[in-house]
């Protein structure tokens, strides 16, 4: 996902905050679902019918596999599952992993559902690694990641490994801020201060403008049927006792 000290820090910070991510993030995790549910026609994905049982589906929408990258405990996951068949998480955070599968667990999920690994498909110098090479971690019909490309070191090499795991025709689809000022802490060495320090540290990227979303797309060849969509409302959070808010977009593309 990054250099050895970057990538070190993503993976620390997240194992930290991993137990209590959805309680303390839950308002704009929300939000970012409701966004999501309502942009089904917009990403453009032979989805599944909820409404329907199996013996009501096409056969053509007999399997919709799903690969969540830098899943966290499974925001886009849990937004998207209703309309696929199976959801993969990827992260590099053990302990997010473990938050993912243990909450779909909890909802009586089987691991051929949904299920998260721990892995980085973002090394440079190492394009396939051994851990997800099983024909399971390819041809799926929608890759994406979801507020995490503002971590990545290399987005666009993101993209190209995540393109490169999907079925032809298959979806990559990235949601991120557009591009906003660069948060500085404030305070005089509080713990909140200190939280809020480890988390800029991990943020590579201050938004993306869709000039660049749009290069990246191309670039990874996912550029059939490009679309941006940026969100006229803001998301919102809790930030250093106060809170943030940022626009965001979602961009799909199929890959070519």
């Amino acid at each position: 996902m990054a250099s050895t000290s970057r990538k070190q820090r993503n993976q620390d910070y997240f194992d930290k905050t991993a137990a209590d991510y959805d309680t303390k993030h839950e308002k704009t995790l929300n939000q970012l679902i409701d966004k999501i549910r309502a942009r089904l026609d917009f990403i453009g994905v032979n989805w599944i019918d909820d409404e329907h049982d199996t013996g009501d589906v096409n056969p053509d929408q007999a399997t919709v596999k799903l690969l969540d990258y830098a899943c966290g405990p499974g925001t886009i996951s849990r937004a998207l599952a209703p309309y696929t068949t199976q959801c993969v998480g990827i992260d590099l955070s053990e302990n997010m992993v473990a938050a993912y599968n243990m909450r779909a667990g909890n909802q009586g999920l089987a691991p051929d559902e949904m299920h998260a690994y721990q892995g980085d498909l973002c090394n440079p110098s190492d394009p396939s690694p051994v851990a997800l090479s099983a024909p399971s971690f390819f041809d799926f019909d929608i890759a994406a990641v979801g507020l995490g490309l503002h971590h990545f070191d290399d987005p666009a090499l993101a993209a190209k490994r995540l393109v490169e795991r999907l079925r032809p025709g298959g979806v990559l689809l990235i949601i991120d801020f557009l591009p906003h000022q660069a948060d500085h802490v404030r305070g005089h060495g509080c713990e909140l201060d200190k939280e809020h320090s480890q988390a800029m540290a991990t943020v590579t990227h201050h938004g993306f403008s869709p000039e660049t979303i749009r290069a990246i797309f191309d670039g990874a060849g996912a550029g059939i049927d490009f679309a941006m969509d940026e969100c006229a409302d803001t998301i919102s959070g809790p930030r250093d006792g106060g809170s943030f808010k940022r626009k965001i977009f979602l961009a799909r593309g199929a890959k070519t």
